[in-house]
Order: C-alpha cells, then sequence, then structure tokens
C-alpha cells in the first residue's frame, strides 16, 4: 500500500494530467483550441507571419537531444521502497521512523536520537502517523451558542508562511551538461528584494520537503507536530520555495511572467509545466540549495525541449527565464543558443504582432498584457545581450512588430489593465498635442530601440562622423523628452523602478559603447577585463579630453551612482536584471583606463571612490551570479596592477616635482585606501 503524502514525501509527478483551468467568474467557455491550452491558429489577418525567418539567423527547429536525468527513477524507486517498510509497522503506535530519515527515505533504528541524526548532527523528531486517520468525529448536536472555527481567507503564500533559515547543502553536478554549477556564494545566500518564505530548518529537523505537485502550490491547511506536541505554521516545499523565491527576487527585474495569484489558476495546465520548472530552477538560485539546481535546471531543459511541449507563449516565457538566468550563471553558449530558438518560436506563432494578444488572451486583460510583455522583454534581451557580450546581432531588432507597449507595474500586478498605447505614439509624442502618460516599460523599449540603431549604423570612420552626431541625437533626446517623473530611477513614492533603472543603465551603456571608441582613453590597461565581452582597443591621440572622453567617463559615473540608489535593507542589489553585471564591468573598464593615466588630478578621490562602489556592487551581486564574481576578480586584478604601476612610478623623485609634502600624503594614502578596500589579500575562488 502507497504512503499517504502525510507519512513519506512524495516527488514532482511529471505525469500529472492537466486539469480544469480556472478563472475569476468561473470556466471560460470557447469554442476554440485554447480551452485545452493549445495555441490556437493565427486568423487570416496574420496567417503568413509565423512563416517569417530572422535576419542573419538559421535555426533547427528545436532539434536538441530530449534527455531525463535518471534522478526521476531512482526516487521513484525511494518512495516505493519506503512505502513497503511503512506497511510493516502501520499499526504501531510510535512512528516507524524520524522525520529526517523519513524524508530522505532511509531506514531508521527508531532511536532517539537515531544513529543516522546523530551522524549527520541533525535534529531528531518523531511525528505520528496519520494513516488510515478520516477525520475528526462528526459532533451529535451542534451547539448554537459555542463559537464555530471558519476557514482562513486565502493568502498568498509570502504572507501566510514565514520566512526560514537556510539549508547549506553541496553545489551540484547539472545533467545535461555534465558540468558542475558555481554559485557565487556558497556560505549564505544574499538578502532578497523581499522576505522569501519557505527557507528554513525547523526545530524538529523537518525540511518541509513534502511535495502536493510538481507545480509549487500550497496545500490547504497543512500543519507540522514539533517535539512538543504543538502545531506550527505550515512549511513550504522545495518547489514551493523555488517559486516565491522567483516572484520576490527574478520577476521585478523582468516581470513578462503572470502575477503569481494568475498564473496559479492555470497552474494545472500541461502547457504551463515548462514555465514552472524553468521559474523554479531560476528561484533556486537565490536560495541556499544548491543540490538541488543541478536536477531542477535539467528538469526544466527536458520540459522546454520536450517535442510533445506545446509550441505557445508560455514556452517563450520558460525559454526567456532560462536564457536569462544560464547567462548570469556564465551558460553564455548555452543561453545564446536558446535565445535564438525562442526568437524562431516567438516569430513562428507571431507573438510579434499586436493581434496575438487577443487572439490568445482568453478574454483576459491581464493575460493579453502578460503576451505584450513577453514579447518587448525578449525584444529588449536579445538587445542586452547583444549589447553587452558583443558575439550576436540582435536579431529581433529586424522583425516587424506592431505589439502595442506595456502598463505600469503597478497596474500589471494588481490586474488592473489600461488601454495599451502604440509605440508609434511614444516615438512622435513631441509632435502631437497629446499629453499621454507613458509607462517606465515603454522607455526601457525605446531605449532597446536607440541600441539596436545604433548597432545597425555603418562603421564609424572617425569621431566627427555623422552616424556617430546622429546615434548620440537619439540618447539626447531620450534623456530631454522624459517626464520629470522617469528622469530618475525612482518612483513618485521614492522607491526605485526597476524598468527606468534598466532604462538609465542602457541608455548609458550605449554611450560609452558609442563614444569609447573615439575617446582619449587607452583601454589596454584594461585589456584583461573579458568576463563580459573582447577587449576592444582604443587608439588615443595623446590630446587632452576630448568630447567623447567627456561622455564616456559622465556616463561611467552615472552608471556607478545607480549602486548608490536608497533601497530598504531588505532589497538587494541581486534583485536587478543580472545584465548590471557586465554595464558595471562596463563602466569600470572607464574608470581604470582613467585611473591609469599620468596626467589624472593626484587627489582624485571621486574615481577611487567609484572604483570601489562598482567592485562592492560585484561583490554583492555574485552571490547569485557566477558572471558578476568573475568580472569581480578581473577588475580588482586590472586595479592592483595600475596601483603597483603607479607606486613604481612614484618611486622615482621627479614624480612628486610641483606637489607640497600634503599632497603627496594625501595621494599615497587614497590610492592605498582603495586597495585596501578592494580586499586583495583574500583572493576570491576562481571560475574555471
Amino acid at each position: 500500500m502507497m504512503p499517504l503524502p502525510q507519512d513519506v514525501p512524495l516527488p514532482p509527478d511529471d505525469g500529472m494530467a492537466p486539469g480544469t483551468m480556472l478563472y475569476p467568474n468561473g470556466p471560460f467557455v470557447s469554442g476554440n483550441a485554447m480551452m485545452t491550452g493549445t495555441v490556437a491558429q493565427p486568423s487570416s489577418a496574420h496567417q503568413a507571419l509565423p512563416h517569417q525567418t530572422l535576419p542573419h539567423q538559421t535555426f533547427d527547429n528545436f532539434s536538441k537531444p530530449a534527455k531525463l536525468s535518471a534522478a526521476a527513477s531512482s526516487s521513484s524507486q525511494a518512495v516505493t521502497s519506503s512505502s513497503a517498510a511503512a506497511d510493516q509497522d502501520e499499526s504501531e503506535a510510535t512512528p516507524t521512523a524520524c522525520l529526517a530519515c523519513r524524508t530522505k527515505h532511509l531506514k531508521c533504528d527508531r532511536a532517539r536520537p537515531c544513529a543516522r541524526c546523530i551522524a549527520s548532527s541533525s535534529d531528531c523528531a518523531y511525528v505520528a502517523s496519520r494513516r488510515g486517520y478520516k477525520g475528526p468525529r462528526r459532533a451529535p448536536v451542534q451547539n448554537p451558542n459555542k463559537r464555530q472555527a471558519t476557514a482562513p481567507p486565502e493568502q498568498d503564500p509570502a504572507e501566510y508562511y514565514s520566512p526560514v533559515q537556510p539549508v547549506t547543502d553541496t553545489p551540484g553536478i547539472c545533467p545535461f551538461t555534465g558540468t558542475r554549477l558555481v554559485t557565487g556564494s556558497s556560505t549564505s545566500p544574499p538578502s532578497s528584494c523581499s522576505k522569501s518564505p519557505g527557507y528554513q530548518k525547523t526545530p524538529n529537523g523537518f525540511s518541509g520537503s513534502e511535495v502536493s505537485a510538481n507545480n509549487g502550490v500550497v496545500p490547504a491547511n497543512r500543519n507540522v507536530v514539533a517535539n512538543g506536541g504543538s502545531v506550527q505554521r505550515p512549511l513550504l516545499s522545495l518547489a514551493e520555495r523555488c517559486l516565491s523565491s522567483f516572484y520576490h527576487n527574478f520577476h521585478p527585474s523582468h516581470p513578462f511572467v503572470l502575477p503569481k495569484e494568475y498564473l496559479l489558476r492555470f497552474s494545472h495546465e500541461e502547457s504551463l509545466e515548462p514555465l514552472l520548472a524553468a521559474a523554479r530552477w531560476a528561484g533556486s538560485l537565490y536560495i541556499d540549495v544548491p543540490s538541488a539546481r543541478a536536477s531542477l535546471l535539467d528538469e526544466a531543459y527536458q520540459r522546454v525541449y520536450n517535442p510533445r511541449a506545446t509550441r505557445d507563449g508560455f514556452l517563450v516565457q520558460a525559454m526567456m527565464v532560462l536564457i536569462i538566468a544560464m547567462d548570469g550563471m556564465t551558460m553564455n553558449e548555452k543561453a545564446r543558443e536558446m535565445l535564438m530558438d525562442a526568437e524562431n518560436l516567438a516569430v513562428e506563432i507571431a507573438l510579434n504582432t499586436r493581434l496575438f494578444a487577443t487572439v490568445h488572451g482568453r478574454n483576459m486583460p491581464i493575460l493579453e498584457e502578460s503576451w505584450r510583455r513577453t514579447w518587448w522583454d525578449l525584444f529588449v534581451i536579445d538587445g542586452m545581450i547583444a549589447g553587452v557580450h558583443r558575439m550576436t546581432n540582435f536579431a529581433l531588432f529586424d522583425v516587424p512588430m506592431d505589439v502595442a507597449l506595456p502598463c505600469e507595474e503597478h497596474e500589471y500586478l494588481s490586474g488592473t489593465i489600461p488601454q495599451p498605447k502604440l509605440l508609434e505614439e511614444l516615438e512622435e509624442q513631441e509632435f502631437s498635442d497629446s499629453e499621454e502618460q507613458f509607462s517606465s516599460f515603454s522607455y526601457r523599449v525605446l531605449c532597446g530601440r536607440n541600441l539596436g540603431k545604433f548597432m545597425r549604423t555603418p562603421p564609424i570612420q572617425g569621431p566627427d562622423d555623422e552616424n556617430l552626431a546622429r546615434i548620440e541625437t537619439l540618447l539626447t533626446n531620450w534623456r530631454l523628452h522624459l517626464p520629470p517623473s522617469k528622469r530618475d530611477a525612482l518612483d513618485t513614492q521614492g522607491r526605485i523602478d526597476e524598468m527606468m533603472f534598466q532604462a538609465h543603465m542602457m541608455v548609458n551603456a550605449t554611450s560609452i559603447l558609442l563614444h569609447q571608441p573615439h575617446s582619449q582613453l587607452d583601454s589596454s590597461p584594461a585589456e584583461t577585463i573579458t568576463s563580459c565581452a573582447p577587449h576592444q582597443a582604443v587608439l588615443t591621440t595623446g590630446q587632452p579630453f576630448n568630447s567623447h572622453t567627456r561622455h564616456v567617463i559622465s556616463s561611467a559615473s552615472a552608471i556607478s551612482r545607480l549602486v548608490t540608489l536608497p533601497r530598504p535593507p531588505t532589497v538587494a542589489l541581486t534583485c536587478h536584471t543580472h545584465f548590471f553585471t557586465c554595464v558595471l564591468t562596463l563602466s569600470s573598464i572607464v574608470h581604470l583606463s582613467k585611473w591609469a593615466l599620468r596626467f589624472v588630478q593626484y587627489d582624485d578621490d571621486d574615481l577611487r571612490q567609484l572604483l570601489r562602489l562598482n567592485i562592492g556592487a560585484l561583490s554583492e551581486l555574485s552571490h547569485v551570479w557566477p558572471a558578476a564574481d568573475r568580472a569581480r576578480t578581473q577588475v580588482r586584478s586590472v586595479a592592483s596592477e595600475i596601483y603597483l604601476a603607479k607606486k613604481k612610478v612614484q618611486a622615482t623623485p621627479h614624480f612628486w616635482t610641483g606637489l607640497t609634502s600634503d599632497q603627496v600624503s594625501s595621494s599615497i594614502a587614497a590610492d592605498d585606501d582603495i586597495i585596501e578596500g578592494m580586499d586583495f589579500k583574500s583572493k576570491p575562488k576562481s571560475l574555471k
């Protein structure tokens, strides 16, 4: 007899049949294919669009090998064997195993504490079995004067479950790549964007590994009995913890997936399985469960490339989540391959058309908004990867599109979706009498388009090339025509506006890419910083700073100042898009190139502090993203080399000619201070 979930936690059921879709007003009745989660074919208005092909790219129509991990079969065998053992002692009052052994499907000697818990230094606790329990006995007479218990109101798991402590584990091996998954920090996770629930090792040793389903949905009225017999708050399973972490940490920076309460209404649809699997892996990167990440990634990858997977917008979303996270985990080649597949699928299903949201929105404005956001976020992701890595060509920039623009974040999260505005209205607002207000996401899209126009510019021949002036005009116009509420990365409440944060990040990064080749800053001192993109030589003329140099320095400083934006103690830098890592690296190259110049002011403490800001930010980002750890290592190494070279030059007597002793002492102390702050004595672990 198979034990009940209360006795033995079961692994996710990969074969779970899709259930009925729930809607705010009951089941949705329609005569089209959308009822089953299958993507309906585009109407005649855009039937030709799925046959478009992206320029400069060739796709293999998802011919990826589907190799599921053997972990699924082994876990199934473990459940079977543990159930047989449990049946033998079913009638005994004493539990057959402590909670620690039971959750791991291991044989327990039933000692108090047991041998396994002693060996692993775990808390050993026993909970009475509820096998055969059929609920409380019905009272013969209901007392009308007695206060009756009522069911608790529906709550988001993030509000109902208390936050918990990390469980340390060891790094795992990714089955589909055969490589070790490296995290920036294996000791403690970073502070999250907000308190992420389901994250503790409880006093009785129970880790909350019960899995009610493979999608992270919280089962109702689940309680845990502690040693003393008192009832505690229910605990989140690994799937639930990862999904909650995804929404707390990842979703704010790339908000295209449906808000959690809406997504869970569709959680039983088979077409959502790849997206839920991808979200669980991305969420796991922010919590301290390294041994689970390999299997979570393997599951997500196999579900995405399963030949039976529904080729719809949810599959595009799943791939986008994986692309972003894999890029941050330094799996750049895998991310680029999947990006090409996602772009191909998006065009195939006509996601780049305005009609797609209407046809596949199921008469739900929030789902229509999610589809619009999916296209535009994929567009921005494609641009960011092309800009920071300089290995792709921003293929989506050349794809015809007429998708309406996204709304504000608070409108999306609340489900109050206004009438969408059009890109043409945004780009031509200065020439109309309309006082339309556009969302922060819209200005982020406009930055992506400006980046694409820069990347399509013919090779610039020199600092006076008219093409260079044209792109600079685009960037300047973007800044000049921002409404007052969008001129920095803070909203009207003084909180960080992530979409405007990314927009300002992108416009300053584009400015550096545009002007750096024509500046007077020699980039050769930073030629070893290649964590994000190959080194690009800058040919200097030895003249004083020109306008291009000033543009580069100003943009690099603006990027560093993004780190200083006020944020609550519970909000970490890791809540920003991981692409901030490479933009910080680009800014650091400019700072280092300037610091290496001999004629820079000796008391230029501002420059040193900007370098410290960047390195500190990369250090915090490295808690989640190995890409940030690699960038930090390279930036600190170059800073150390420049520092040693400056010390060697300073050893010559004529170097200090014309300076007072106070100026000399101040310069030496400032340089020593920045190097001390970079902590070169404790070298970070190397990344392979």
